[in-house]
């Protein structure tokens, strides 16, 4: 049996306060719940090195990829990214979007693969927001095309935060389609319209979100007619997450995310999927959840 695929780097967390709502540690904290629970024996980590320049400049502006690897942002633009820039979060922030490059690479190798980070969706051409700096997914695919490795693809974005940065930057592009299924009430106030998007009442239990997971994706499915699909599978619509607002269980989420990924077993569509948007203060809880997708890819694979 063919073993998981799964994108990690160790240095996706560094030193960082503790009592930042982002929960920088959870990367490392997800790798040790699966390393603590047995499942990498049933996975094949690769490691990504930094993005270069030329490669990430087909995505975002040169002039902003230069401040942010110089630290020389603007504190206006420093305070709308959310988190405070050092030389950590320089080198994290350009080795995730490889990340994401490298997982679409596996995906579309081996039909299925996970990346233990990404989904950083409210990062724009020229700015940062929301703790997202580059957009790790837009890039990929924007790179991808630009390879000749695809020729239509999909993000599919459960993240409960709109995918407004990238709606915007994969706008111009035909053949990249956006689906965002958000809280309606819910970050970011200003809105980029996105090929499809969703927006959930606060409160909204699992029934009816499950129903409309459905509903959406096929929906998506049929106007992209992707090549690869990107999921976003965020955390943050859970119950108790403190940035969520809406009422879904852990069952939930798990049930989201079998059946996302089995239906693209079915469909015979490549997969990738990113980690996206979680918050607790018990970042050991979190990382539990965002293992979720990892623990439903392997089930899909018989695991």
């Amino acid at each position: 049996m063919a073993k998981l695929p799964i994108v990690y780097h160790p240095e996706y967390s560094f030193d960082f306060a503790q009592s930042h709502r982002f929960a920088m540690s959870k990367f490392i904290k997800l790798y040790q719940y699966l390393e603590r629970t047995d499942q990498l024996k049933h996975c094949k980590e690769w490691r990504p090195g930094e993005v270069p320049v030329n490669w990430l400049s087909l995505a975002h502006d040169l002039d902003y990829i230069t401040a942010i690897k110089n630290k020389t942002l603007d504190a206006k633009a420093a305070k709308r990214m959310g988190l405070p820039l050092s030389d950590g979060l320089v080198r994290r922030t350009f080795l995730s979007p490889m990340g994401t490059l490298m997982t679409c690479h596996l995906a579309l190798d081996q039909g299925l693969a996970c990346h233990l980070a990404g989904g950083t969706h409210h990062a724009h051409y020229d700015y940062a927001s929301g703790f997202c700096i580059f957009n790790d997914m837009a890039f990929a695919l924007i790179k991808l095309l630009n390879d000749g490795k695809i020729k239509r693809a999909l993000v599919f974005d459960c993240d409960v935060h709109q995918g407004d940065g990238t709606a915007s930057m994969l706008a111009q592009y035909p053949t990249l389609f956006t689906c965002s299924i958000q809280g309606e009430k819910n970050f970011p106030v200003r809105r980029v319209k996105s090929d499809i998007d969703v927006d959930l009442p606060d409160g909204t239990e699992d029934d009816v979100y499950l129903d409309c997971i459905q509903a959406t994706f096929r929906q998506a499915i049929d106007l992209a007619q992707p090549d690869l699909i990107i999921y976003d599978a965020g955390v943050d619509p859970y119950i108790h997450d403190s940035l969520g607002r809406l009422n879904i269980s852990e069952d939930g989420l798990r049930a989201r995310d079998s059946w996302v990924l089995n239906e693209c077993k079915r469909l015979q569509i490549r997969v990738a999927t990113v980690i996206g948007g979680g918050y607790d203060d018990d970042r050991d809880a979190l990382a539990k959840r965002h293992a979720i997708v990892v623990e439903s890819a392997l089930a899909t694979l018989g695991y």
